[in-house]
């Protein structure tokens, strides 16, 4: 099963340190390494909105009001189940500290 695991940024995400950035490399090279991670990585903080309404396109260009709400980095992970693909969450949060994870199973090849 895969999931994709996505970070918000909130007021209490921690600013990166030197700590933080080898922590992250030995758990991704672990994950890696076990042929779990799939793909990963972090988002530009605004982005484009692309909504259709009938036959009318709009684009708009981020950041947009929530900035809280924004999705910061992500993790795509092939696990045997939903459980094993919390426990990795788990141990992601356990590493960057306060903050929130959304995870949600993908569907299709």
């Amino acid at each position: 099963m895969r999931y994709l695991m996505m970070s918000k940024v909130t007021d209490t995400t921690p600013e990166p340190d030197e700590r933080l950035y080898a922590e992250m490399a030995k758990f991704v090279e672990e994950l890696s390494a076990a042929g779990v991670l799939l793909a990963t990585g972090g988002l530009e903080p605004g982005g484009v909105r692309v909504t259709s309404r009938g036959d009318e396109i709009t684009v708009t260009d981020g950041p947009f009001a929530e900035a809280k709400e924004a999705v910061a980095g992500f993790a795509l992970i092939e696990v045997r189940s939903r459980e094993e693909a919390i426990e990795f969450t788990r141990r992601f949060r356990g590493i960057v500290g306060d903050g929130e994870t959304v995870i949600q199973q993908v569907f299709g090849p």
